[in-house]
């Protein structure tokens, strides 16, 4: 059963930048999709950002100019940039890589906590 492991959260102040990581654990075929996403305490889970079977890159508006993905097809792994940072990005990030065959794999999650 191949596993997306993150890593790369915890505690930052306003104005700071983390990076995500998500790197699966073997290899997925027929990727389509990778993407991030996050569920604050109360909220449901939304979308961060995607690269889509395209090329192209999506962003929730509220990230746009601040946060970036990348992606590595090789080892199958989605990574998020996260700069100058607010205290509404807290939230636990989740990493998803979905196929053609409509399998979506997700990763474990990580906690960003944006604070002073």
């Amino acid at each position: 059963q191949v596993q997306l492991v993150e890593s790369g959260g915890g505690l930052v102040q306003p104005g700071g930048s983390l990076r995500l990581s998500c790197e699966a654990s073997g290899r997925i075929f027929a990727v389509r999709t990778r993407g991030w996403y996050r569920q604050a305490p109360g909220k449901q889970r939304e979308v961060v950002a995607e690269i889509q079977s395209g090329g192209s890159f999506e962003y929730a508006d509220s990230v746009k100019g601040r946060f970036t993905i990348s992606g590595d097809s090789g080892k199958n792994g989605v990574y998020l940039h996260m700069n100058s940072l607010k205290p509404e990005d807290t939230a636990v990030y989740y990493c998803k890589i979905g196929t053609w065959q409509g399998i979506d794999y997700w990763g474990q999650g990580t906690q960003v906590t944006v604070s002073s």
